[in-house]
């Protein structure tokens, strides 16, 4: 298959397999999306989902967010990591939204990306989950599934979301960033691989990532 019949094959692939995709973060509105986004960095999804409820109990909106103190915050969602810097940005945002966008979420790339601790793909998420903006945030699981089916070189993030919206269409990228991410924890994780289940990169795989793999699981039989 050409490139073109890869991607083709891919999305045909992610549409049967998810017809409905649901958003792995828990949340109810842009804010407390942004804040589940920002907490989720360096963390999953799961621990994410278990600590937010606590949080949004007490505050689910700016407003009740700048009552805490960082130190308030920092306690609740420890168990996430890097508590102080998100604690920090938490609260620092919050003051933020209430000082210069009337509590709202703003709706642009570039007001979320110059908040406290949201970088481009916390943006690029709340830009297309919570207000459908075409985005494709790259997470560890695109990364490593647009590198095993060949379709970007696999060196930065940013690399590989230039190659991905290239690829893609535009009107597909808010279903396809997530319809890739729950391929790649159900079909195709880093560890725990494998590849008969992996329809995908098991049909359109970069050949090099395949042997390589079939190496090490014959490797790993030869050694029982």
């Amino acid at each position: 298959m050409n490139k073109e019949q890869r991607v083709a094959f891919i999305i045909k692939t992610l549409q049967e397999l998810y017809p409905s995709i649901p958003i792995p973060l828990d949340h109810k509105d842009p804010y407390t999306l942004l804040i589940a986004v920002l907490l989720s960095a360096q963390s999953t999804d799961v621990r994410v989902n278990q600590i937010t409820p606590l949080l949004f109990e007490i505050a689910d909106n700016p407003y009740d967010m700048v009552k805490l103190t960082v130190e308030d915050i920092r306690e609740i969602i420890k168990p996430v990591g890097l508590s102080p810097m998100k604690s920090k940005g938490i609260h620092g945002l919050s003051h933020i939204l209430i000082d210069k966008y009337n509590g709202e979420v703003p709706q642009s790339f570039e007001a979320l990306e110059s908040l406290p601790a949201v970088g481009h793909k916390t943006a690029s998420v709340v830009m297309s989950q919570a207000f459908g903006v075409p985005a494709f945030p790259v997470d560890t699981h695109i990364h490593r599934l647009m590198y095993r089916w060949n379709l970007s070189n696999g060196k930065n993030v940013v690399q590989t979301e230039k190659d991905a919206k290239r690829l893609f269409p535009e009107a597909l990228w808010n279903d396809l960033h997530l319809q890739i991410i729950w391929y790649g924890r159900e079909y195709s994780p880093a560890r725990g691989w494998d590849l008969e289940k992996d329809i995908i990169t098991k049909t359109i795989g970069r050949q090099s990532v395949i042997n390589s793999h079939l190496q090490s699981f014959t490797k790993g039989r030869k050694q029982k």
